[in-house]
């Protein structure tokens, strides 16, 4: 079978059910797959590592960024090895090509004394006050991203041991521990905040929107850039922003980098690592202001 839309179906079977990849990352294969595909003359029989380079050139002229080059890179090689296993191709083409690389930009964090200032929030009574302290409180001290958060059900907080069971990517579920702030923030919007939120058919969600409905993404960013906003001379930056600080503050107090590994979930201990430099450059500029011979 030779057909591109027959192939393409069947690789989105494979995406989704086999690889069990996000939605979100689908949609990103899907759309990469069909321009490279409409980019070729002969169909599949036109793929070869000429075709793919040649797309990928024409991406790169295009001013697309290196990060985007580097995800479709990695998509071609997915989808040729695939279609290579299902034998439409003779050759997988995609063993030649080469990596891009995505620049690492250091992730902007919050310094600990503002994170406090941003946690500090006067006693809140209304749910939606309730609500978005647990939220925050939650993000800081789990650094879990932000749909593993509204993923939350009520039964996986674990009072007992202090911990959460999240669902990560791949469905690799994890317990990540959490302190008494959050514990008392998440208590306070369960016994105070979330009853008065329930409704017909609202279900086990922890994080509830207005409607009792599963919180969703983007309430949770909303309610991330209000809180900072509300602190003058915080930077601004989303959930994944709290993820990062929560990472850096744990490394800053003595925690090793396999723990916090573990805790966000990282498959590869690479991606953990660029926190050990956003350290480094935080105690620089720390020296560079502070000490007289910089």
């Amino acid at each position: 079978m030779t057909d591109p839309d027959e192939a393409l179906a069947e690789f989105e079977k494979h995406l989704r059910f086999e690889r069990d990849l996000s939605p979100h990352t689908v949609r990103a294969y899907l759309s990469d797959v069909t321009a490279l595909l409409a980019h070729l003359d002969e169909g599949l029989a036109g793929l070869d590592t000429a075709a793919l380079r040649e797309w990928l050139a024409e991406q790169h002229a295009a001013g697309l960024s290196r990060a985007t080059l580097a995800r479709r890179t990695a998509c071609m090689r997915t989808f040729t090895a695939f279609v290579h296993r299902r034998g439409w191709l003779p050759e997988d083409p995609g063993l030649l090509l080469g990596s891009a690389k995505a620049a690492r930009p250091l992730p902007a964090v919050l310094d600990q004394q503002q994170a406090q200032a941003v946690l500090d929030a006067p006693q809140a009574s209304e749910p939606k006050e309730l609500r978005d302290q647990a939220v925050m409180e939650l993000l800081y001290a789990t650094g879990v991203r932000v749909s593993e958060l509204c993923a939350l059900d009520v039964d996986d907080v674990d009072r007992d041991r202090n911990v959460i069971r999240v669902l990560g990517k791949g469905r690799k579920e994890r317990s990540v521990p959490f302190g008494l702030p959050a514990l008392r923030a998440v208590d306070r919007w369960c016994v105070h905040g979330r009853p008065r939120w329930i409704k017909e058919g609202t279900g086990p969600a922890l994080f509830l929107g207005v409607r009792g409905g599963r919180l969703d993404a983007g309430t949770v960013r909303r309610i991330v850039h209000a809180r900072l906003g509300n602190v003058e001379g915080v930077p601004d930056m989303g959930p994944h922003g709290l993820r990062h600080t929560a990472a850096t503050h744990l490394l800053e107090g003595g925690a090793d980098l396999r723990s916090v590994q573990e805790m966000l979930g990282h498959a590869s201990l690479n991606t953990t690592q660029i926190y050990t430099h956003v350290s480094i450059e935080r105690l620089r500029a720390a020296y560079r202001q502070a000490h007289p011979r910089a």
